[in-house]
């Protein structure tokens, strides 16, 4: 009885860790961008920087890759990432990216649709409020956050 307590024991003790050693991966964000998109390779930069891993893909028409992913033409931006489930479109900051992902929203995506000066990858002089849109599969939004300069 004693032995088979002992191996229970070992059992749970060995999926705590294997779970904690999973929690501490980084979550992957893959990205699409074209080639030549500097802000975008800043807002990975700013991505990787809070923690996230990132796989970056260059492609030559992003069109069909938002299509595919639900992505409505006036939330559109430079670059499409894909992560844990979600679309995120555009210059979304890294710490709402964690919050989508730690409130698992029913929604497609975040979105910050253009490219407004002082967002993460979009730095710069006279940064701009800007709101980061939650999306679902009908095209309605809703504010997800507000970032002020």
């Amino acid at each position: 009885m004693r032995l088979i307590r002992m191996v229970s024991c070992l059992a749970a003790l060995s999926a705590l860790l294997c779970a904690a050693a999973v929690a501490d991966e980084p979550t992957r964000v893959t990205v699409y961008k074209s080639a030549t998109c500097g802000c975008c390779k800043a807002w990975v930069r700013h991505l990787e920087a809070s923690g996230f891993d990132v796989e970056m893909h260059d492609v030559d028409d992003l069109k069909p890759l938002k299509a595919e992913h639900g992505v409505p033409s006036q939330l559109a931006s430079c670059h499409t990432a894909l992560v844990d489930g979600y679309v995120i479109e555009g210059h979304v900051p890294a710490s709402d990216i964690a919050r989508l992902l730690a409130q698992r929203p029913k929604v497609v995506g975040l979105s910050v649709p253009g490219m407004p000066i002082g967002s993460p990858g979009m730095e710069g002089p006279n940064p701009e409020p800007y709101r980061v849109l939650a999306f679902d599969a009908e095209g309605r939004t809703e504010v997800f956050a507000s970032h002020e300069p």
